[in-house]
């Protein structure tokens, strides 16, 4: 596959963005029936994201330009590439390479930390205080994050994306058969709710506490990348999963059909989470993180050192 075309139309940029759209659209719809309402038509997302490019990007006097407009590019450009890398290899896993799972962690955090640049650098109290929540976020679920996925990696004792994949081309899904997988997975799950900020851990945002937190200052094209954003992530990261434990995606005849199985049971799970549980506090996330979900990662990733 043409590198050019890969990254900028097919799985790269035209791809992940309508993808993207279209999942946040099914985030939309899904709860708006757990609410007993109709919900957005499927183009409601892209109506959305046009009508604010369109908008006047209001910059706050007090906030430090550059920074606050060039945040939500760097997280947007993060996002993408985590995408792009991810498809590029679940299409064709002879397209890896060394250190690729390392890209990959890097690059996820890269929306997290430009949401916290921009909203630090807005001059809004709100805002500040929301970047303050979303730092804390980070240090509370980063660590089981990253001990979930490289649980698998001992197991099989390779680093690269690609030698997961074959791994559970021949052995079966990891989480399967593997008692040290099927609790990173668990824990990489709950780590994934809190990445995307989704309930009980919209801590950073929490509308009805700090109107909006990170976000209240953002308008026009930079509101469209930071909501586009997080369509991205919650398109990517379930991928991610899938990769990592469910043996990857395959659109090999009826593969096909089994890989959207898995992708939309992880995405509806999500939703239901999201639309069924109070908001927790700081605190709260944190000592869950630290505690209970930080030892399980230790026990599953001690599990795969023995081979269990």
């Amino acid at each position: 596959m043409n590198p050019i075309f890969s990254y900028l139309i097919f799985p790269g940029l035209v791809f992940t963005f309508i993808v993207a759209l279209l999942v946040g659209w099914i985030d939309r719809k899904l709860t708006a029936r757990i609410q007993y309402r109709v919900g957005p038509p499927w183009y409601q997302n892209f109506v959305d994201f046009f009508k604010l490019l369109g908008k006047e990007t209001i910059v706050p006097k007090t906030s430090n330009r550059f920074a606050f407009l060039s945040a939500p590019l760097i997280g947007f450009v993060g996002a993408l590439l985590v995408s792009t890398i991810l498809w590029r290899i679940n299409l064709s896993p002879t397209t890896t390479f060394v250190g690729d799972m390392i890209v990959i962690i890097y690059l996820l955090i890269l929306p997290p930390i430009a949401t916290i640049i921009g909203a630090s650098s807005s001059g809004n109290p709100l805002a500040a205080l929301g970047a303050s929540r979303e730092m804390k976020l980070i240090l509370a679920y980063e660590l089981p994050f990253i001990f979930a996925i490289f649980t698998p990696i001992v197991k099989i004792g390779g680093i690269r994306i690609g030698n997961i994949l074959e791994y559970q081309s021949t052995y079966g899904m990891m989480f399967t058969h593997n008692l040290s997988s099927a609790i990173a997975f668990f824990v990489a799950f709950l780590c994934m709710q809190a990445k995307l900020t989704y309930t009980p851990f919209d801590i950073p945002e929490a509308e009805t506490e700090i109107a909006g937190g990170v976000l209240i200052e953002y308008s026009g094209p930079p509101l469209a990348m930071m909501n586009l954003t997080k369509y991205i992530m919650l398109f990517v990261l379930p991928v991610f999963l899938i990769t990592m434990f469910w043996g990857g995606l395959n659109f090999n005849g009826w593969n096909i059909l089994w890989s959207l199985l898995k992708y939309f049971l992880i995405l509806f799970v999500i939703i239901v989470i999201k639309n069924t549980n109070p908001r927790v506090r700081i605190d709260q996330a944190l000592r869950f993180f630290w505690g209970k979900v930080f030892i399980a990662a230790i026990i599953g990733f001690i599990l795969a050192l023995i081979g269990i």
